[in-house]
């Protein structure tokens, strides 16, 4: 198979076709294609790391990175145990941009086999293994890892009246925002409040509005509260935020020279500025999205011993979509945890040597035991 080459009028083949070029897709093809040594195909529908690309220019991780892994600590942000993006990057908490040039830099270095500029349109199950169409023409596949990410499907659950707000997966660049010296931010997590502190360094006065409480929570699990590098943001900040806690937003509306915010409990608040939504993301994408149950809370269910769907054999998912036993999995550092595992069940069907992968435990790549991720802080 050629890269880039338009298959329009033949089929492609490969053992395992990842699709996404982002930390997750990048990351786990490196485990299958360098490590596993499984024939992998990465498809991607913009640049590799196109939505990192996407952030607005100053929206940075909130991980911070560091090259640490001469000592045996992987810097957080790296998708393979021998990078780190403070090392390519220079920086502690890159950019969207700068993060997709460190992907970038690992794709060509491991030659990682990476199609761009190709939408899956669909993806079909077959006997023995999966059909996916694509603009540049059909591929056959034994595997599927799904690694779509989530900042393309901005969500607004039940909202009424979401279209008059603006999501934070839209923004990009806040000085573009519909005028307005007020603000109402809804969502009081990690993007809620970085929205906040943006538009009040820009002069605005923000009232974040959230069911709970967020930036007083205290839990060892981060991805349950706002990250140390945020509460030192918001903390030190200069004033113009109001927070608060207990409102559950119905509704946005329009109202002379401005929006009404408007809560359960039948209070309101009126702004000037576009109402900024920081309500998430959906998880999967409408072409990934047929082939995996939901659980409550609408993330991907997946098997016990693999992140693999459990309706779709041969199905994996991997990224910030990720829950498995109730654990969540959204930072990098925390999914790249189960790459090695998705490439171990992979590995064992094909009759493969497993491991070198196993070997990837010591740089925390290979999480199978998930007893650990209960233990909470001494102090």
């Amino acid at each position: 198979m050629i890269l880039g080459m338009d298959r329009s009028n033949s089929e492609a083949t490969a053992e395992v076709v990842v699709v996404g070029a982002g930390a997750a897709g990048v990351g786990v093809s490196w485990v299958l294609s360098e490590v596993a040594g499984i024939d992998t195909l990465v498809l991607e529908s913009g640049e590799v790391g196109e939505t990192f690309r996407k952030w607005h220019e100053q929206m940075r991780f909130l991980t911070p990175s560091f090259t640490s892994n001469a000592f045996g600590m992987v810097d957080l942000n790296a998708v393979t145990p021998t990078t780190s993006p403070a090392f390519t990057l220079g920086t502690q908490h890159p950019t969207g941009a700068e993060y997709a040039h460190y992907l970038q830099s690992v794709v060509d270095y491991y030659e990682i086999p990476v199609e761009t500029h190709v939408n899956v349109e669909s993806i079909r199950p077959t006997n023995g293994g999966f059909r996916l169409d694509t603009s540049q023409g059909p591929i056959s596949t034994r595997f599927v890892v799904w690694a779509g990410g989530e900042y393309n499907q901005p969500s607004t659950g039940t909202m009424a009246g979401a279209e008059f707000g603006v999501h934070v997966g839209r923004v990009g660049e806040w000085g573009e925002l519909t005028g307005g010296d007020h603000h109402v931010v809804v969502g009081g997590y990690e993007s809620g409040i970085d929205a906040a502190l943006e538009l009040a360094r820009r002069g605005s006065k923000v009232t974040v509005l959230d069911r709970g409480e967020p930036w007083a929570g205290r839990e060892s699990d981060p991805s349950m509260v706002l990250s140390p590098n945020t509460h030192d943001r918001l903390w030190n900040q200069g004033g113009g935020i109001e927070l608060v806690g207990g409102v559950d937003v119905l509704s946005l509306e329009t109202s002379q020279g401005g929006y009404v915010v408007r809560g359960a409990d039948g209070q309101c608040w009126t702004c000037d500025g576009e109402p900024i939504l920081a309500t998430g993301f959906r998880p999967l994408s409408a072409v990934a999205s047929p082939h995996f149950a939901s659980d409550e809370g609408g993330f991907p269910e997946v098997t016990e011993r693999a992140d693999e769907s459990t309706i779709t054999p041969g199905m994996f998912v991997t990224g910030p979509a990720l829950r498995h036993r109730g654990v969540v999995f959204c930072f990098i550092y925390k999914f790249r945890q189960r790459f090695a595992v998705v490439a171990s069940e992979i590995a064992t069907r094909l009759e493969l040597d497993t491991d070198p992968l196993s070997e990837l435990a010591a740089d925390g790549f290979f999480l199978d035991d998930l007893s650990c991720c209960d233990v909470e802080c001494a102090c």
